[in-house]
């Protein structure tokens, strides 16, 4: 690949994955900008549109990332390998006082490959394990789209740092990624589930500071002190204690696998 299709490739790519997040974030905030009517099934019957976009915008993503260089067949054989270690580890805290033992490897990847591999593997770990758990439901789609920023972030730190000041700013990211995801866990229920009759309710038309103020102070009561700060100690104790070691890891495969090196074909010598 030339240099200028190269750069027109990561172009492409940044493209597709910005706008990927501008339609993921549209689907947790329109209630804010459109009234919605508050009935406990209204997610239920957008989910399954929800997860008919997510997955063409995630062959859009492979597609853009293959044609940048930023992953090759290697590299996807690899974002298998890890969703389905993700899908594994997962079961092992979810659902306990909001420890996660997911996100930590999340965040390691998508370090190590890239923002695009992270967004990626977000949404495949967190499928493979909604499969893997009978976890199914209409907030899997959503999972989905708050696990691939977790990725995408870790992608986008800044590349020069190492050692311990790389795992003190991977721990940061990764506690305030996990109080990030429980909020986007709250926004795409709190429209439709606790009624119109409380102080903490969505109200539809009102002026979106107003609800901004309700989802706020509701995040803060049912869950930011309990759920989410569990999930955000299990992340950056888990980065604390084994990042160094997964990130060499990490780093020594994509290194000896020669992860996005075009391979060249040497023209066989004439015969005599």
């Amino acid at each position: 690949m030339s240099g200028r299709s190269e750069r027109i490739g990561r172009l492409r790519a940044a493209v597709v994955l910005a706008l990927a997040s501008v339609a993921a974030l549209a689907t947790f905030t329109w209630p804010f900008f459109v009234p919605a009517h508050p009935e406990s099934t209204a997610r239920t019957g957008e989910a399954p549109l929800v997860f008919l976009v997510v997955l063409p915008v995630l062959v859009a993503v492979v597609l853009a990332e293959l044609s940048s260089g930023g992953i090759d067949s290697k590299a996807l054989a690899m974002l298998g390998v890890l969703a389905a270690v993700n899908a594994a580890l997962r079961p092992l805290g979810a659902g306990t006082a909001g420890i996660e033992t997911v996100f930590f490897l999340l965040v390691l990847a998508g370090r190590v490959f890239g923002p695009g591999f992270g967004f990626l593997l977000g949404s495949t770990s967190l499928f493979a394990s909604a499969l893997l758990t009978a976890g199914v439901g209409p907030w899997l789609p959503f999972q989905m789209l708050g696990a691939s920023w977790i990725g995408l972030g870790a992608g986008l730190l800044p590349a020069r740092l190492r050692g311990r000041a790389e795992t003190v700013v991977l721990a940061g990211y990764g506690a305030v990624a996990a109080y990030g995801y429980g909020l986007l866990m709250n926004l795409w229920f709190w429209p439709f589930s606790i009624g119109a009759d409380t102080q903490l309710s969505y109200l539809a038309g009102a002026p979106v500071l107003e609800n901004l103020h309700r989802f706020a102070v509701f995040t803060a009561v049912t869950s930011t002190f309990g759920w989410d700060t569990g999930r955000a100690v299990t992340t950056a104790v888990a980065i604390v204690l084994a990042g160094p070691a997964v990130l060499a890891a990490l780093r020594r495969a994509a290194w000896r696998a020669a992860f996005a090196t075009p391979v060249t074909f040497a023209d066989a010598p004439r015969p005599e």
